[in-house]
């Protein structure tokens, strides 16, 4: 499992940045965005599981980040990762924060799309 503050850390060390929590009908939506041109690369949200197309209506902590679409295709294929929640689904995926994603996949999927948004 990855905790927020876990992610956050990641994201403070990495890319010198800090969450920033934007929708006040959302408050525990945080999004990590480029200090330059603002555009987001990491949008951390707590979703009910039933959104996802997974039994439940507990909320679970998810993440979406940006992908080449290839990788997009391939890696929703596998378990802990689902269609981009609210974002576009060819370019954006939705990852799994609750230890299906090992940590380490975690965090550079997030480079990744740091990478892809400059």
């Amino acid at each position: 499992m990855i905790t927020r503050s876990e992610l956050f850390e990641f994201a403070k060390n990495h890319f010198h940045i800090e969450p920033d929590y934007p929708f006040d009908k959302f408050p525990k939506y945080a999004v990590l965005r480029h200090g330059d041109n603002n555009k987001w690369f990491c949008l951390v949200m707590n979703v009910p599981r039933n959104k996802l197309a997974m039994d439940g209506e507990d909320d679970v902590d998810v993440i979406d980040i940006k992908c080449h679409p290839e990788k997009v295709e391939n890696l929703r294929s596998k378990k802990g990762f689902h269609p981009a929640y609210h974002m576009n689904k060819e370019h954006w995926l939705t990852v799994m924060l609750d230890g299906t994603v090992p940590k380490k996949e975690v965090f550079a999927l997030i480079g990744e799309s740091f990478d892809l948004t400059k």
